[in-house]
Formats: C-alpha cells, structure tokens, sequence
C-alpha cells in the first residue's frame, strides 16, 4: 500500500511489525513480517535512510518506527521533493530541445544538412503537411501552442483527422491549458475524443511540432509566425530526442476531459508555469504568449500570485515562491 509513496513491500512489512510490537527485536520482526533475517536488516537499513526508523531512548542499542502520521509525512514530503527534482530536469529538457529546435530553424534555405529540408511559404507547407498524413501508417504526434484554435482551421482539419482515425492511426495533440477556457477548441477536443483521439494540455509547450510514424518531424522556423518557414527533420538522432521531448510533455500533461489539478499549494498548472516564468523575469506579454493568453489575464494572474505571497516584485515574488516551497530553488 505504501509503495505509492515510495516504500517497498519488504520495508514497509518490516515497518509494520516495528509499529505493531514496538518492543520487539530482529529475531521478532522476522517472525512477525515472515521475511528472512538478510531482508529485514536491508529493510531497516532502508526505513533508517529515510527516517522511519530512528535510535530508541527506551532501550539502548534499539531502534524504533515513528509514528505512522509523522512517518507519512516524511515520506508524502520526500515524494514531493522527488517531484519537484523531476519537474526541474524536465524543464531542463525541454529546454535543450528546443535550443536544438532553435538551431535547425537558423539554417537557411541554401544550407546543405542530412536529414533536413527547408519549406518556404504556407503552400510548401501545406502541401508537404498533406503527403506526410497522406503516408502516416501508425501515429501523428503533435504540440500545437497558441491557445484557442482558430475555428475555420478545426474545421478544414475535420476530414482529415476523421480519415486517419478511421485508418486506425493513433493521433495524440498537447495543446495550452488556455484552450479549456475557449469552447470552439474544447468542441473539436470533444469531437477528436468520441472518434479515438487523443487530447490533453499543459501549461506552455517549446514550440509547434508535428511527427509522424516517429520518423518524421515538422517545425516551424519562426514560432511567432508558422507560415513564414518550416523545417522538415528526418535525422534519426534529431527525431529521437523531439520523440522523447513528445513523450516527456505527454506523461505530464494533463488529459483534457479531466478538471486541472491543484498542486500541494493549491497552485493550478498554469498559475505555477506563471510563477515560474515570473521569477525568471519573463514580461507579462512573453508569459501570455507562452501560456496562450491574453496580456490581462497574464498580468492578472502574476499580480494575484504576488499578492498571495506578500511580494511587492517579481524578483521577490521568485524569492518567496522557493522560500514558501512553491517553486524548486535553483541550481547553483
């Protein structure tokens, strides 16, 4: 039951038989728990490591289990720090991968690269677009950033989309939080869903990006305007990592028929990416562009937040959110 919070099954036997028979010692533990001699002196190396298990006051030489409610308290506050750690190299991924993104798109069009071709112009793209869904055999992998869709566009990609799933291919899209709020994109969501897609959303995504067969991946050249350019990359290593950028987003992101999460601070996903950007300095029209909002709800939500933490700038505000816990602090 405890293996949720991080415990293993022959920790958390041993646990339970220091809690059940507090005085008992190795040779009653073993008897109690059922587990060889070997297994229960790890187990309690284990649970002294993580705290559970401490020195007696009552008998010299002993040890003792701490109390279940201080106990999963310890291990609900290790699984948070575990948590955050995680949240951290995540972003730290993202971010290499899209300075790999970033390189790609400063190529130019008479630049010579394996595994990259350059498409200049929205009919380019279109049309390459149209051959790449054309071909897909298994999946189309996709992150489309800019909050709410437009709606004519939703409505043209309807007969393709409904055509590839109907071919069985798995389509998978991560788009903004923002789109929960915008009824149009939530529809088509809704219409994807009923015919086996698949939806969910973050907070703020690296860049537009669409892979097909995990052999093929599309990304624009400027992320500010999509119909400018687009790169075309095939290079196995290159498609190795946005596959495992796609993969790292998707198991974080959030599926859209569900209502968002508060975290342990009672921060949504948005608000804490807004805390994050805020304490690294982003304006509040960089922060709207990332989450794909407006600057007024941008602005709003980083005064809301500053005021929940007493902080009268954003560099404090970054301050106390590490302080408070609300934010990992930052590598040195």
């Amino acid at each position: 039951m405890l293996t949720e919070l991080g415990l293993d099954a022959a920790a958390e036997s041993v646990y339970r038989a220091m809690l059940a028979d507090p005085a008992g010692g190795v040779a009653d533990i073993v008897a109690r728990a059922g587990l060889p001699e070997h297994e229960v002196c790890a187990a309690l190396d284990v649970l002294s490591e993580l705290a559970l298990v401490q020195p007696s006051a009552d008998h010299e030489g002993g040890l003792r289990a701490v109390s279940p409610d201080l106990g999963m308290e310890i291990l609900m506050a290790r699984q948070q720090a575990e948590l955050a750690a995680q949240q951290h190299r995540l972003e730290a991924s993202r971010a290499v991968a899209a300075q790999l993104i970033a390189e790609y798109a400063d190529l130019r069009p008479t630049a010579a690269s394996p595994g990259v071709e350059q498409l200049i112009g929205i009919d380019r793209i279109r049309d390459r677009l149209a051959r790449l869904t054309r071909d897909v055999t298994a999946d189309v992998m996709s992150f489309a950033p800019g909050g709410a869709q437009p709606e004519a566009q939703m409505q043209a990609s309807r007969p393709l989309d409904e055509e590839l799933l109907g071919r069985g291919v798995r389509m998978r899209t991560v788009y903004l939080s923002s789109v929960r709020n915008d009824q149009p994109t939530v529809e088509y969501a809704d219409w994807l869903a009923q015919r086996g897609g698949l939806v969910r959303t973050v907070p703020a995504l690296p860049t537009r990006m669409i892979i097909t067969d995990r052999s093929t991946a599309v990304i624009p050249v400027n992320s500010d305007d999509t119909s400018a350019g687009a790169v075309v990359l095939t290079g196995q290593g290159t498609l190795t990592a946005l596959c495992a950028l796609f993969e790292s987003v998707w198991d974080t992101a959030q599926p859209l028929g569900q209502a968002a999460h508060q975290d342990p601070n009672g921060l949504s996903p948005q608000e804490s990416t807004t805390l994050r950007l805020l304490a690294q300095g982003h304006t509040d029209e960089a922060i709207a562009k990332r989450l794909g909002v407006s600057p007024r709800t941008a602005r709003r939500t980083a005064t809301e937040l500053m005021e929940r933490l007493g902080a009268r700038s954003r560099f404090e505000a970054g301050v106390r959110a590490v302080q408070h816990g609300w934010l990992p602090p930052q590598p040195s």
